[in-house]
């Protein structure tokens, strides 16, 4: 999981990022407001946490400008401001949570557990796949697929790198014929940018390039 943090106190940061990759998390450092625009020009994140008073643009309308941009990465706010203005203001920019220092790292490593992180998710480029609740995640955004399309993506998904019988995926068409399954391959593959490999007259595979 990628997170980008923003926060100017030195050794507050240090102390956070080295706790937060002691759990394994990758953690890419901004100490102003010019750090994130860059970063996250050339790179794309699962998580932000942000201070408010940052120097230049502060914690508040860094948000703002990502989310103006279409940026739906979840965000974090760590901060000391507590008042009932400043909290609306975050939740307002797009804001999931916020954290009133100081706090226990500890407190912080446990949310981004339980809110963002899911050991039941299967990950194939930026595709979040949960096999249980069936809930698909592209990008940051839900996507929803008809019936057919959602049960051949649940058996290519849960079976990466593996062949996937034809008479399997048959059984999800109203019609089995190899034709009507090809169409429904190619909207998937368009759909979702899947790398998928038609192995001749004896299934499909999704390849995990």
């Amino acid at each position: 999981m990628k997170i980008l943090l923003l926060e100017d106190d030195n050794n507050l940061h240090q102390s956070l990022k080295a706790y937060l990759e002691m759990d394994n998390f990758e953690v890419f450092s901004a100490y102003n407001s010019d750090d994130v625009y860059s970063l996250t020009f050339s790179n794309k994140f699962d998580l932000y946490i942000f201070d408010v008073n940052v120097p230049g643009d502060d914690g508040f309308k860094v948000l703002e400008y990502l989310k103006q941009s279409d940026d739906k990465t979840p965000a974090i706010y760590i901060t000391a401001l507590n008042d009932i203005k400043s909290i609306s203001k975050g939740f307002e920019v797009g804001a999931d949570d916020f954290i009133k220092k100081p706090f226990d790292p500890e407190e912080l490593v446990l949310r981004i557990k339980n809110r963002y992180q899911s050991q039941d998710y299967i990950l194939y480029k930026d595709i979040k796949y949960n096999p249980n609740t069936k809930e698909l995640i592209k990008s940051n955004e839900d996507i929803f697929l008809g019936i057919v399309l959602k049960n051949i993506f649940h058996d290519l998904m849960t079976n990466k790198n593996k062949i996937v019988a034809l008479e399997v995926l048959y059984e999800y068409l109203e019609n089995p014929n190899p034709n009507a399954l090809r169409v429904n391959i190619s909207k998937l593959k368009s759909k979702l940018n899947l790398d998928i490999k038609n192995i001749r007259e004896v299934g499909y595979i999704l390849e995990d390039i």
